[in-house]
């Protein structure tokens, strides 16, 4: 297919690109910079201007016509990185623009980054149950979370306008890649640094994996998939983990050895998607 992939410059972006690109697909790099490997068509846009995200979709001169698929990954990657109301209209109008221009262009499979910010992050209230999964209502508490929340409505909507549309929405759980991994020893020693969001990683070509398994899936309409790592951050046991106001929470299944408490039971039923890098392999 030919494939538009916004945020294509980024770090989980670049291990999409490269991925798709070793399936065989003819991938078109969008973002606010060039993308870095000449060999990848890049046209530089600002995705909260719709004039340009319709044309990245429809023809830009010297760009071929024809885009099958989107993979929206722009966006503002988190909280604190701009102010509250800057990002909130940044991360929405962007997402806002790719959902109803690739309508516009007659585009009928379209995969983006939601978060794992909606689950509870940073869970000042203790999840429903551990390991947390899609089950239970959304929880942003923040304004960037809040935009995601919004979105997710957003891509349901879309998906009710057209039928034959599939709009996934996964919710990439903290992105790593190899120079990440070498921090990750200090930690150890204080879990709480991380508990933040339950311990939870996903590594970048992982998280690619999981993009390409949406993108070519048949399945239809709108629904969102929890992707992360198999394992925590931490070299300790997940049970030794699980205290203060966790303690209490209820336990389900999958808490054995260093088991990731962001559950990817529902990528794997559906998807296909197993989860293949482990940091502790990485370093």
């Amino acid at each position: 297919m030919h494939i538009a992939v916004t945020g294509a410059a980024g770090k989980l972006g670049r291990a999409v690109v490269e991925d798709l690109r070793r399936a065989g697909h003819v991938v078109h790099a969008l973002d606010r910079i060039r993308f870095p490997d000449t060999a990848v068509e890049s046209t530089v846009i600002d995705m909260t201007d719709y004039g340009q995200v319709v044309e990245a979709f429809t023809g830009v001169d010297a760009r071929p016509r024809g885009i099958e698929a989107v993979v929206h990954l722009a966006a503002i990657p988190g909280p604190g990185l701009a102010a509250n109301a800057a990002l909130f209209t940044n991360n929405i109008t962007s997402t806002y623009n790719v959902f109803s221009a690739a309508r516009l262009a007659g585009i009928t499979t379209i995969v983006w980054a939601s978060s794992e910010t909606l689950l509870g992050i940073p869970f000042e209230t203790a999840p429903p149950y551990l390991p947390v999964d899609e089950e239970y209502a959304a929880r942003p508490e923040s304004s960037y979370s809040l935009g995601k929340a919004l979105e997710e409505t957003m891509a349901e909507h879309f998906a009710r306008w057209t039928p034959d549309l599939s709009i996934i929405g996964l919710r990439f759980s903290n992105v790593m890649d190899d120079s990440d991994y070498p921090g990750f020893e200090t930690w150890q020693d204080d879990p709480d640094t991380r508990s933040w969001n339950l311990w939870g990683y996903i590594d970048a070509r992982d998280g690619a994996r999981a993009v390409r398994l949406a993108v070519e899936s048949d399945r239809k309409g709108a629904d969102t998939f929890i992707i992360a790592a198999a394992d925590t951050v931490m070299r300790r046991p997940t049970s030794e983990l699980i205290t203060g106001r966790l303690a209490s929470v209820e336990r389900r299944s999958g808490l054995e050895g260093r088991a990731s408490l962001l559950s990817t039971g529902k990528a794997r039923r559906v998807l296909g998607y197993v989860p293949q890098v482990s940091w502790l392999d990485r370093i």
